[in-house]
């Protein structure tokens, strides 16, 4: 909090209001372009835009940091929403999972996507140290593919110290690579499984990063070729890696601190206990999806959750907190990503980077049908 005992809340004000501004352009861009994909018949009707609205905050915040610039009067409040709309927003993300939702998969349906999961990481990592990449870089492009796209790199960024630019570089990457699966991938799960509607939903659940792109892929192939239970099933893989989050943000921040201490690049010693791989916001993030379990385990059981809501309120309740964290606190922590963000950092970064996410992306998908072909009879929803 040196940022408000500094400057006082009044000078948070400035930063806030830009953040706030660029954060809903960002909402309204996404949402334009995903009216436009409907008009032309990109997107079948029902999709949500497949571009978040986090990714044109953050877009435009780049243009404006680099176009007309931005006084120094601005930058406390910008850091203020990059540091705790960030983990506000991450928190409230944990009311969108509900835990009893990876049971659904069965006993061989989660090392699935542990393998798939697995897939992404160790080979990202892989060629992050083959090609002498960034190790934040990289670290923050494994999470994105691995897990849930967006939301992972935002929850592994302030663990590991990642800098503006390589977030903003992690989340074009897997924006862009999510864009192409979410587009192709329908019809490569058709080709190989036409008539396994459940396979070709833990396809798509597994090879594509983002949700929103697992969720328009689905509805792609559901509205082609008249399978309504792939949706079902993509939608569900989706959520279930998504709670893989709690494991995988510890995990993969210490490969990174035992990586740089290894290679001298921390002092020794700095290697970091492990409960302080468990940020107090992911730990909050945990909190939220056991409340939800709970919530809906009791509304299952007696007809209400807690005792005190309806499934209709239940299910406003947890919909209206989790949309306002993934829209609004994710959305200002972004503007403000971009507002940090100079261009003239990204020519240290190069086009490499953009390699490993292909070759990633790449992999995992080719883990998801390899797997899904050998055991995919197997596992039933």
């Amino acid at each position: 909090m040196a940022a408000i005992k500094n400057y006082g809340a009044i000078g948070l004000i400035p930063g806030l209001i830009a953040c706030f501004i660029i954060m809903l352009a960002g909402i309204y861009g996404a949402k334009g372009i995903g009216e436009l994909l409907l008009a032309t018949g990109v997107l079948p009707e029902g999709s949500a835009s497949p571009v978040s609205g986090i990714f044109v905050a953050i877009l435009l915040g780049i243009l404006i940091r680099n176009t007309i610039g931005l006084p120094d009067l601005f930058k406390t409040g910008i850091g203020f929403s990059v540091k705790y709309a960030l983990r506000a927003g991450i928190i409230l993300l944990g009311l969108r999972l509900s835990l009893t939702e990876a049971l659904k998969l069965g006993a061989w349906g989660l090392p699935l996507i542990v393998a798939c999961i697995s897939a992404g990481l160790f080979v990202t990592l892989y060629f992050t140290s083959k090609l002498n990449q960034s190790q934040r870089l990289g670290t923050l492009i494994a999470t994105g593919t691995g897990i849930c796209g967006v939301t992972a790199i935002m929850a592994t960024a302030p663990v590991i110290g990642a800098k503006e630019n390589e977030v903003s570089y992690a989340v074009a990457n897997i924006t862009i690579f999510g864009l192409v699966g979410m587009l192709f991938y329908p019809y490569l799960a058709h080709f190989f499984f036409a008539e396994e509607p459940i396979k070709a939903g833990l396809f798509l659940g597994t090879a594509i990063h983002d949700t929103a792109q697992v969720t328009g892929a689905a509805l792609i192939y559901g509205q082609i070729y008249e399978s309504p239970v792939v949706v079902d099933v993509a939608t569900i893989t989706k959520l279930t890696r998504n709670v893989f989050i709690i494991a995988v943000v510890p995990f993969i921040s210490f490969l990174f601190f035992r990586s740089n201490s290894r290679n001298g690049q921390e002092k020794a010693g700095t290697l970091p206990k492990w409960y302080k791989l468990f940020p107090l916001f992911i730990l909050g993030f945990l909190f939220l999806a056991f409340v939800r379990t709970a919530g809906d385990a009791t509304l299952s059981a007696s007809g209400e959750a807690f005792g005190l809501f309806g499934s209709g309120a239940w299910e406003s309740f947890y919909s209206f907190w989790s949309s306002f964290g993934s829209t609004y606190m994710l959305g200002l922590a972004m503007a403000g990503v971009g507002l940090s963000t100079n261009l003239k950092i990204f020519k240290g970064l190069g086009i490499k980077p953009f390699y490993i996410g292909f070759i990633a992306a790449l992999s995992v998908g080719a883990v998801s049908l390899l797997l899904i072909s050998l055991f995919g009879d197997l596992i039933t929803i």
